[in-house]
């Protein structure tokens, strides 16, 4: 698939401090892409530079196999930052009616857009309230609107469900997979790494200012796995072996056994062993690694690996 977003060998510096250093990927249209990264990484700088509210230093980035240009392409893009960016004088409807007016809309669309999201995000209620007084998670539901109400082809979220409780979460998840099947492109940052392996379908993580990893989060999972297995027998073992020829006992909860194969070893030589003490097998799968395992195996400094054993 062809790419909407294409960044090569990006920088930007501050005061001395490399924010973004030499970083080059692209993302393909109508993707849901994890950015991904420690405090400090430089995620937002490079959110900032996709955006046009900054420009890099050096290096350059394209927009549907175009040079970016903030003044042709910044109306096509959606962003929701993780700071909120509302006036809170303003009551909610005239706010959402403003932003969509800047976006260019007319007054019918947004009106009729206005009342359709107002509606579908529970806020019918709140129409005439200062934004200032909305909970936090209402004003993030208020900023998620803005941002998507003018249907932008790229959608870029920082930290979306920030402030927000599960039910109302559940809520901008389902908005991010509708608006991803109609289409959208969408740029997903955040520090939930449960939340990345829910809803991306490609990362790339970022540290120190440079890309350490960028692929598919099925195939990373592939890539960083250990060889682990869950078995899961007919009863709590006895006496076990914490170790054989063919593997090593890694922890044992119950029935289940958490088993590592040693290298050149094959799965039915575990199950053999089991069987010939005894057991009886009931299930058994891999353990493939979480995103979040592969997030801090990635940024853990070989100091603080050894600090943990």
């Amino acid at each position: 698939m062809d790419p909407i977003i294409r960044l090569e060998h990006l920088k930007k510096q501050y005061e001395g401090h490399r924010a973004v250093d030499d970083i080059s990927f692209t993302i393909p249209a109508g993707a849901i892409f994890g950015l991904l990264g420690p405090n400090g990484a430089g995620k937002t700088t490079l959110l900032r530079m996709i955006t046009g509210i900054f420009y890099p230093d050096e290096g350059q980035l394209f927009f549907e196999e175009q040079p970016f240009d903030p003044k042709q392409h910044a109306a096509r893009i959606g962003y929701m930052p993780e700071e909120r960016g509302l006036y809170k004088k303003m009551k909610t409807a005239e706010h959402v009616l403003y932003l969509a007016r800047l976006r260019g809309l007319s007054e019918s669309e947004a009106r009729e857009r206005c009342r359709f999201w107002m509606s579908r995000f529970e806020l019918d209620s709140w129409r005439n309230k200062p934004v200032g007084d909305l909970s936090k998670g209402m004003q993030q539901k208020v900023q998620f609107i803005v941002t998507i109400l003018h249907e932008p082809s790229l959608l870029i979220l920082d930290e979306p469900f920030s402030g927000l409780d599960p039910i109302n979460t559940n809520l901008i998840k389902e908005e991010i997979f509708r608006l991803s099947a109609k289409g959208t492109t969408i740029i997903f940052s955040t520090h939930r790494m449960e939340q990345v392996e829910e809803i991306c379908n490609h990362i790339v993580l970022v540290h120190r200012g440079r890309k350490v990893l960028d692929g598919a989060v099925q195939q990373i999972k592939q890539d960083f796995k250990r060889s682990e297995f869950s078995v899961l027998l007919d009863a709590p073992p006895a006496g076990l072996v914490q170790a054989t020829d063919s593997f090593t006992v890694e922890r044992t909860a119950g029935a289940e056994v958490t088993v590592k194969l040693k290298d050149g070893h094959s799965t039915n030589e575990m199950l053999s062993y089991f069987i010939q003490q005894g057991y009886g097998v009931q299930a058994f799968h891999e353990i493939l690694p979480t995103i979040n395992d592969v997030f801090i195996r990635q940024v853990r400094t070989p100091e603080e690996v050894r600090g943990k054993r």
